[in-house]
């Protein structure tokens, strides 16, 4: 029997009422989240381990996904985030020498829905005309209106916090590229700097540069205090990347209002929003968000173009921390603001760590341990 036939129908309904057909290759049931589209043109392994994906279903424009399984290696978290994954076309028997499982197996071991044979063509043109949208994926029901309905019920991600779903649940110690959860915080290499790394959703990738660069980290969860953070004597900290709205995160706002000014902070795309909104700044919601591997950046010191990588729905407006903190980088596709420095902080909207990605900025870790050394402002 061919394999196709194996695989049953699947329905993707969005909140304008779009649908679109496909059938699932992993998971079944019924599941919610804010559709967005990535244009990464491989990273697949990266973008469904992102914790910032959290309330989000991704639909992959590279069309043919799957090809090259899953690794330990590209690991960004410890599990998956988002709520489901839409590809046009699955690859069922994938080859590479690091790979240790499917993709399909991968999703399943985790509880997520994929689904595959939907037009992403046409899905994404849905998106960037319209907007983000709420949108249903459903393998057991082909009847839209009933689905419509229990995706009115679904809150969407503006004014939710989502951070608390995906920071750890306690201290912990990242040695020699893996999570220690058996070190003491108490007992401290001179010999390096001490950095404290506050979990919004943190990637790996972060802590591994961070570790490369020699640095010591301190990973906290995100309703840590400013005082139990500093309380360890840190060079730094570093506000990392997450998902959600940014501005239903009042309580990590005053953590980082707390520590400005007191060490050396880096902040990156939620951090980034984070530290705008401590500075007195406040951030908006953008129509489709910036999810990819192929973003144009231009530094605003030295005039170069660089090539990002991004994942974030939401900005900080520059007018409300004009004053407060110097503009540094600016986005060329749609001039949004891609980072400010201010003295001892800077923060930038992109991923630096890429994974996936183009490393072009990944000079800013140097920067920032730099700054904790005392030889850059």
């Amino acid at each position: 029997m061919p394999l196709l036939s194996k695989k049953r129908k699947a329905l993707l309904v969005l909140e304008d009422g779009s649908v679109f057909e496909g059938r699932f290759f992993a998971g079944s049931g019924e599941t919610m989240g804010e559709v967005v589209f990535n244009t990464g043109m491989t990273g697949y392994q990266e973008v469904i381990t992102d914790p910032s994906y959290k309330g989000q279903i991704v639909a992959m424009t590279y069309p043919l996904v799957g090809n090259y399984g899953i690794n330990e290696e590209d690991m960004e978290s410890a599990g998956i985030h988002l709520e489901g994954f839409v590809v046009r076309e699955y690859q069922p028997h994938p080859s590479n020498w690091r790979m240790t499982k499917s993709l399909k197996s991968f999703l399943e071991e985790h509880g997520k829905i994929g689904i595959e044979g939907i037009d992403t063509r046409a899905l994404t043109r849905r998106l960037r005309l319209s907007g983000a949208m709420k949108g249903i994926i459903a393998t057991d029901s082909g009847d839209k209106n009933s689905l419509l309905v229990k995706l009115k019920g679904y809150p969407g991600l503006v004014g939710r916090d989502l951070v608390r779903e995906v920071t750890c649940s306690r201290p912990y110690v990242w040695e020699n590229g893996a999570v220690r959860t058996d070190s003491s915080f108490s007992v401290r290499s001179e010999k390096k700097m001490r950095v404290a790394v506050l979990d919004c959703g943190v990637k790996y990738n972060i802590l591994r540069l961070l570790e490369k660069n020699g640095c010591e980290v301190l990973v906290f969860p995100a309703s840590s205090k400013a005082s139990e953070i500093l309380g360890l004597n840190p060079d730094g900290v570093l506000l990392s990347n997450g998902p959600g709205d940014p501005a239903a995160l009042p309580y990590i706002v005053d953590t980082a209002r707390d520590i400005i000014g007191k060490v050396p902070v880096f902040g990156i795309c939620l951090g980034h929003q984070i530290i705008g909104q401590a500075i007195g700044g406040y951030t908006e919601k953008l129509k489709f968000g910036h999810h990819g591997i192929n973003q144009p950046v231009k530094n605003s010191d030295t005039g170069r173009v660089e090539i990002t990588s991004q994942n974030h729905g939401f900005v900080v407006v520059p007018e409300s921390v004009e004053g407060k903190a110097q503009k540094t980088y600016h986005n060329l596709n749609d001039n949004t603001s891609e980072g400010m420095r201010m003295p001892q902080a800077f923060s930038v909207q992109y991923h630096p760590e890429a994974a996936p990605g183009p490393r072009d900025t990944e000079y800013l870790f140097e920067q920032f341990v730099k700054m904790m050394s005392g030889k850059q402002e």
